[in-house]
């Protein structure tokens, strides 16, 4: 572990592992969706996450994944550059409960060249936070909607710095929550089908 990095921990808020506090690792660039906005996200998705299959963009730490199967999610993708974080979210579902492997599939990768491919599965709630200094929402954003990322009433949700108000989203995706805390501004769009 080089000296930029050092272990850290997240903690799950609701759902079958509430109050568990896991370890992850802290490297330059992390900067997890911190307590506050998680309650305030999954207050919104609440009706939505039961039996959903999730895709974890750019995960990090993976505490929205992590959130989301805690919460009874179905299936959840995890989508990481950094192979030893990516290896520290497998470490925490086997720390949870090893029966929720089954329900998890973990791709070390660049966001984006993964998103280029057209996908087998569609998925319902998707979590696009990526690093606030890497320019990145709109090409992911463009690249989930054209490969078959979405399941038609997809729910998309975007953290960004706060500053940026200008990013360029698919016309179909509809916001309908939005907050700003901090530095960052964060909103959930709907998907609307294109007839």
């Amino acid at each position: 572990m080089s000296k930029n990095t050092k272990s850290n921990t997240i903690r799950i808020i609701a759902g079958q592992w509430r109050g568990r506090r896991l370890p992850v690792l802290n490297y330059s660039g992390l900067r997890p969706t911190t307590d506050r906005v998680r309650e305030t996200l999954f207050n919104w998705l609440m009706h939505d996450i039961s039996g959903s299959k999730c895709l974890d963009v750019f995960a990090g730490t993976g505490v929205l994944g992590l959130e989301c199967l805690s919460r009874g999610a179905e299936f959840v993708q995890f989508i990481e550059s950094n192979k030893q974080a990516l290896n520290s979210i497998q470490n925490s579902i086997e720390i949870l409960n090893s029966e929720k492997k089954s329900d998890t599939l973990f791709i070390n990768a660049d966001a984006n060249l993964i998103l280029e491919k057209s996908s087998t599965t569609t998925f319902d709630i998707v979590f696009l936070d990526p690093p606030f200094n890497e320019d990145l929402i709109e090409l992911s954003a463009s690249l989930l909607e054209e490969n078959s990322w979405l399941s038609d009433q997809a729910i998309i949700y975007i953290e960004c710095d706060i500053k940026r108000s200008d990013i360029k989203l698919p016309s179909n995706w509809m916001r309908f929550k939005s907050d700003k805390v901090g530095q960052s501004a964060y909103s959930l769009y709907k998907r609307e089908v294109i007839k």
